[in-house]
């Protein structure tokens, strides 16, 4: 690991960073950050409603805003372009939309119910528009008045204003006086671009490397301001900041004052630079609070990976504190559920779950049974970072919350017993042989990206499953999700499940994608959430009770999602391994005050939606 620092630093040393403004534009009273999704192929397109767009720089986090905007951070939704919750019918057939008043384009005009009924009527006529299919569920709309709106849906959807729901991408209205006024709204660039947000375009390089924005004058007219108060840079510069090595001299130069990070770049900026912070200030400084959890998924539309006791053959072959070890260097959350870990989902699902968990069972055959939750996990992993010299918490609880709660046991003797109850066995160099003699090969797809959770869990888990004795290879490819989609593989890293809202307890965005009517023979595309084709007549039975399940009904959602928890875990369709670990850096040089893991007001990413709430808390430092 020195080794690799050490290489780091003295290509930082031989990397000229950036650091020229555009003229006239005050560092002090700017806030630069990298954007995720690097150059903008498309400068000039800030049509996000026609086709993908990349949204991180800017156009979602600063120029939109949505009905509704998920903060996961707290666990709560934000009523943003909204004044409050939809309101359903009885029967799920009808629901109203009440909108914030007072809330301006920034062209002038007033935001209106006309804005979202129009919205509806273009995405619903314009094939090709995002979320078309969607939108056809609405058969009827009626303005109630300037801030009220109805929907009459073809059929019951206790779910349809998710659509409106920003994660990360929503159906977020658009400015009616803009665009009844274009012929063809798929090809309309929505150059220069108004919105309801607290900033608007200044400037865009031509050869997309960077985006500029300027706060409203009148921001006191947009939600962000209404709720937050007035963001604190008057400027927000989005720029695709080059490789790792770039980032981080310009981060030790003060030139950038957030960015997403590796691992390994981020201990050299904090090596380097004392204003610099990642989003926890101590080990294992990688935010845990992000609604993803990661892991493996097996095609169990695959032999052996149609078979439950090898799925969980596999997984207790893996230890899964030396897995973490060698995916982050421990730097992470454990989580033994298809769910990431965040405070809320913690306090929603597995602290109700945690008895049950320990209780688990496997049938061994021969009227054996093993119970294979291990509920020290997180305090082993925890040990690991105590022995390195990490500052690491006294208390158990906080120790839980940090590094997980548990996971499951690296038993491979038990492993070895699940295997051989099915016929398989070892030939004389311990390695392992299928049901009809054939040496056992199993190949991981995953991303290109050294850096990301999929890449590393990929090679983790090969290293794993080596040691137990089966022949692996990983196979790195830019075509994951494809192949995902269509059931070209044996096991992906793509997510184990689809990511949770995040800021809410139902879980019908999780568990939906293992529908039996989804189900996509291998060929055929697969919904996100479930490459692994995998469905269960009781799964659908879960399913079926959140559709019918009021969303505000927390109790009862919460039941529901827990039997469908419990499924997927006495399933395994697919391994939850760790959350998301997000490696974000902070520069304290010009700006303070960020959602960091001791003060989580926010969530703490710049390319997210949410960031434009964010901004109101932050501190300049009057450095010039």
């Amino acid at each position: 690991m020195k080794r690799r620092l050490l290489g780091i630093l003295l290509i930082v040393l031989a990397v000229v960073g950036f650091s020229a403004l555009p003229a006239g534009i005050e560092r002090s009273e700017t806030f630069i950050a990298n954007a995720l999704t690097g150059r903008a192929a498309n400068p000039t397109n800030f049509n996000v409603w026609a086709t993908w767009v990349w949204q991180d720089r800017g156009i979602q986090n600063l120029l939109l805003e949505p009905l509704w905007c998920v903060e996961y951070a707290t666990g709560k939704i934000i009523n943003a372009l909204a004044s409050g919750d939809p309101v359903y019918s009885k029967d799920l057939t009808e629901v109203t939309f009440k909108l914030r008043k007072g809330v301006y384009w920034s062209d002038g005009v007033p935001f209106t119910a006309d804005d979202v009924i129009y919205t509806v009527e273009v995405v619903k006529n314009t094939p090709g528009m995002n979320y078309y299919d969607q939108m056809q569920q609405v058969v009827q709309m009626t303005k109630i008045d300037d801030y009220t709106v109805k929907f009459k849906l073809k059929e019951p959807n206790g779910r349809f204003h998710t659509y409106w729901l920003d994660r990360w991408g929503a159906l977020r209205p658009l400015p009616k006086h803009v665009f009844e006024k274009v012929k063809n709204p798929l090809t309309f660039n929505f150059y220069p671009p108004v919105g309801t947000g607290p900033y608007v375009l200044k400037d865009v390089d031509p050869g997309g490397y960077w985006t500029l924005w300027e706060r409203r004058s009148d921001w006191n007219r947009t939600p962000t301001g209404m709720l937050f108060g007035m963001p604190q840079p008057k400027y927000v510069l989005f720029i695709a900041s080059g490789t790792a090595e770039q980032q981080i001299i310009s981060m030790v130069q003060h030139e950038l004052d957030a960015a997403d990070l590796t691992i390994e770049a981020m201990k050299v900026v904090l090596s380097r630079d004392s204003f610099s912070r990642a989003w926890r200030k101590e080990f294992p400084w990688t935010v845990n609070i992000d609604p993803a959890i990661t892991g493996l998924g097996f095609n169990t539309m695959v032999a052996p990976f149609n078979n439950k006791d090898v799925r969980w053959a596999l997984t207790l072959a893996i230890d899964i504190v030396e897995y973490a070890i060698n995916a982050f260097d421990g730097a992470v959350t454990l989580s033994p559920i298809h769910l990431p870990l965040t405070k809320a989902y913690y306090d929603w699902y597995y602290l109700r779950m945690d008895s049950w968990l320990r209780n688990f069972e496997l049938d061994l055959g021969g009227g054996k049974k093993f119970k294979p939750y291990d509920p020290n996990a997180g305090l082993r992993l925890a040990e690991y970072a105590k022995k390195r010299g990490y500052k690491i918490p006294e208390d158990n609880a906080e120790i839980r919350r940090i590094f997980g709660p548990g996971w499951w046991k690296y038993a491979p003797d038990i492993a070895e017993q699940l295997l051989t109850k099915n016929g398989f066995k070892r030939d004389k160099n311990g390695k392992w042989l299928l049901p009809d003699g054939k040496p056992w090969k199993i190949t991981i797809i995953t991303n290109t990206n050294p850096a990301h959770p999929s890449y590393r869990n990929a090679f983790a888990a090969s290293q794993a499953w080596k040691k137990f004795g089966i022949d692996v290879t990983v196979m790195t490819t830019d075509a994951l999700a494809t192949l995902g989609q269509k059931g070209q593989f044996e096991v992906t890293t793509d997510w184990p499940a689809a990511e949770p809202w995040g800021g809410h307890p139902d879980l019908f965005r999780v568990l939906e994608p293992f529908l039996s009517d989804y189900k996509a023979n291998i060929g055929e595309n697969a919904p996100w959430g479930n490459y692994m084709r995998w469905s269960n007549e009781k799964m659908d039975d879960v399913i079926r009770k959140l559709r019918v399940t009021p969303w505000n009904d927390s109790t009862n959602l919460i039941n529901i999602g827990i039997e469908g928890l419990k499924l997927l875990v006495s399933e395994m369709p697919g391994i939850p391994t760790f959350n998301y670990p997000g490696v974000i850096v902070w520069n304290e040089y010009y700006w303070t005050n960020f959602p960091g893991a001791e003060n989580m007001y926010a969530q703490p990413y710049h390319h997210w939606p949410n960031f434009k709430y964010m901004l109101p808390y932050l501190k300049p430092t009057g450095r010039k």
